[in-house]
């Protein structure tokens, strides 16, 4: 019998919700955004509190320093905008006025992956990961539901240093339940299975459940995790995976090798070395497309994690 799921909220409007409480909690909570807080959903928190919200402009280099001068001040800041812009039109200013200082700056990348559709290349971040996993102590979360985005949200506004927390814009399934915990540094085991391992973040999470459970049909056993925090990434799990199903399968709604994959591949090859596979886009940027259609045609898919199961099941 095929997985039964059902789709929540996209991770952006749970941010946004999330977002309110944390200002509720924490009075010293500033929220900046780049003129998209209606697609961020950072719009929610400037209207619980607008004293303590910035619309900086279309200008997120500016934006980030802005966010460093009020660590400065004593708050704690949220800058939000797309993905793409954020992570790349800010990135010297991050890693030069936030990474380098280590400063207690939450940044948060919406519409992120090839997901957000018709909008093209220019606003489908596809790098988005691999640059906030270079700067040095960098905290990346990428969660995969509404549940983990609100948890994530709360969890990053306590953790002292800087963190960039990555949201979509399509609805998720609904994988976590209310009430489940989360830490940073430690994966989530979803599925336990004994013939190989599927290590997956965001939407690329439920496709890996789907794959496991297709699979089950067919007499494999397939272990599912969780590495909502790709940085800094849960050793132990890996390895204990590693050891204990021999094949890895690694997926993500990012480019191969600038994300998740490339880390997990550096534990595996440092503590257990095994055959590995990896789901996600293959060196190239996506064209204009409906969402479906573009996770069809770049092979983000569970068919395609059963293909790769089946791949490197043969080399184990």
């Amino acid at each position: 019998m095929a997985l039964e799921f059902k789709l929540g909220k996209a991770t952006r409007d749970a941010y946004g919700e999330a977002l309110v409480e944390v200002g509720q909690e924490h009075k010293n909570v500033v929220v900046l955004d780049s003129d998209l807080s209606k697609s961020t959903k950072s719009i929610e928190f400037a209207k619980k509190f607008p004293e303590r919200f910035v619309n900086c402009g279309i200008s997120e280099a500016n934006m980030i320093g802005m966010a460093a001068g009020f660590v400065g001040s004593g708050m704690i800041p949220f800058a939000s905008s797309f993905a793409s812009f954020i992570m790349c039109k800010g990135f010297d200013q991050i890693r030069m006025s936030v990474a380098n200082p280590h400063l207690n700056v939450k940044l948060v990348g919406s519409h992120s992956g090839i997901s957000l559709g018709e909008d093209g290349a220019s606003q489908q971040s596809i790098e988005d990961i691999g640059l906030a996993c270079s700067l040095p102590q960098m905290t990346v979360l990428v969660p995969c539901d509404e549940t983990s985005t609100k948890s994530l949200t709360h969890l990053m506004a306590k953790h002292e240093g800087p963190v960039y927390l990555r949201t979509g814009r399509p609805k998720a399934a609904t994988i976590y339940k209310d009430g489940d915990t989360f830490e940073i540094g430690k994966a989530k085991l979803l599925r336990d299975g004994k013939d190989v391992t599927v290590i997956a973040i965001g939407l690329l999470v439920i496709e890996a459940l789907i794959a496991a459970d297709q699979l089950e049909a067919e007499g494999i056993s397939v272990r599912v995790v969780d590495m909502f925090c790709v940085k800094p990434i849960d050793i132990d799990m890996i390895a204990k995976c590693a050891k204990e199903t021999g094949a890895i399968i690694t997926a993500e709604e990012h480019l191969i090798g600038a994300g998740l994959s490339g880390h997990v591949a550096q534990v595996v090859a440092q503590t257990t070395p095994v055959p590995m596979e990896y789901i996600g886009i293959d060196d190239t940027y996506a064209e204009s497309g409906k969402p479906d259609e573009l996770l069809d045609k770049y092979g983000l898919r569970a068919k395609n994690i059963v293909d790769a199961i089946h791949k490197v099941l043969k080399r184990k």
